[in-house]
């Protein structure tokens, strides 16, 4: 949690560095100031939405890269048959493209999707969870990954994640010349002060640390979603025992940061802790399930 926290800070003082020097190069020499509050919002739709697109139309390539997936070209044994198999019967189903099979070297039970749209994605398994799962259960953890593709879930992040960056660069702005100004008596002036920059960088932070809370909330909400879609590509009871036996992880999960949250298998928290997971916990994801099929079963 400390070393979460300790990133995010040192993210954010990385951003306001950065910030810094873009709003001195844009004063300075193109002679463009952000008092204006439509000018600072184009501006921090700018930064805001920007790196959340690009992180998403390179995901595809950043997850291979970080993760050392190999995508299955051609399948060299009768798992890698199936793995594609599967995938490719399930995506038809779901109605989206066929996503890029993988296989990346990991020891917890695991498996990931991402890509920049809902008919240009991966779909990765870990070497782990080959090993550990039965094909019934494996089948499942697809069915869950197939759905976040044929959900838009990497689209939509990124989108929520845009206007959450948009939203702390423009508050924690405005905030900033709200104090600067009572600190400096209401007089007119060409430039902000001191005051202004203490401000803006403490406020980055804050909103900053509800945005993310606000993201993963979102994350964890989807992670119910694609239970749900497992659950109806592969079977309930399927998607139930998948869920069972990544009990066996105990929370490890050695995906890297950028496509942890994309993972079937999350950190575990308690606490205030668990408003910085991206997944629920397994044992409230198991009974949603089973509560939606007691539901379907009054109904009918």
């Amino acid at each position: 949690m400390f070393k979460r926290i300790g990133l995010f800070l040192a993210t954010n003082l990385a951003v306001m560095v950065l910030l810094g020097v873009v709003l001195s190069v844009l004063q300075g020499v193109f002679g463009i100031r952000l008092g204006d509050n439509g000018t600072l919002l184009v501006f921090a739709m700018i930064f805001g939405f920007g790196g959340s697109l690009i992180s998403l139309m390179i995901s595809k390539w950043a997850a291979k890269r970080s993760t050392g997936a190999q995508v299955i070209e051609t399948p060299r044994n009768e798992a890698e048959q199936w793995l594609v198999a599967t995938v490719r019967r399930q995506a038809e189903a779901a109605g989206i493209k066929m996503p890029e099979v993988a296989i990346y070297e990991a020891p917890e039970i695991n498996a990931f999707a991402t890509g920049p749209t809902r008919n240009n994605s991966l779909v990765a398994v870990s070497t782990g969870l080959l090993g550990a799962m039965s094909r019934a259960e494996a089948e499942a953890v697809l069915a869950h990954e197939v759905s976040h593709v044929a959900n838009g879930d990497m689209v939509t992040m990124a989108l929520v994640q845009g206007v959450l960056n948009t939203f702390v660069i423009v508050a924690a702005r405005i905030v900033g010349r709200i104090v600067d100004s009572y600190l400096s008596g209401n007089r007119e002036s060409s430039g902000v002060g001191f005051g202004y920059y203490i401000t803006v960088f403490v406020l980055d932070m804050v909103f900053g640390l509800l945005a993310n809370m606000i993201a993963m909330w979102f994350s964890r909400y989807r992670e119910f979603r694609a239970d749900a879609g497992g659950a109806s590509l592969a079977g309930r009871d399927k998607m139930i025992a998948a869920l069972q036996r990544l009990g066996q992880n105990h929370g490890v999960n050695t995906l890297p940061n950028q496509v942890a949250a994309f993972g079937i298998s999350g950190a575990v928290g308690h606490g205030m802790r668990r408003l910085m997971l991206s997944h629920p916990p397994l044992e409230e994801r198991i009974d949603a399930l089973r509560a939606r099929a007691n539901t379907v079963r009054t109904v009918a």
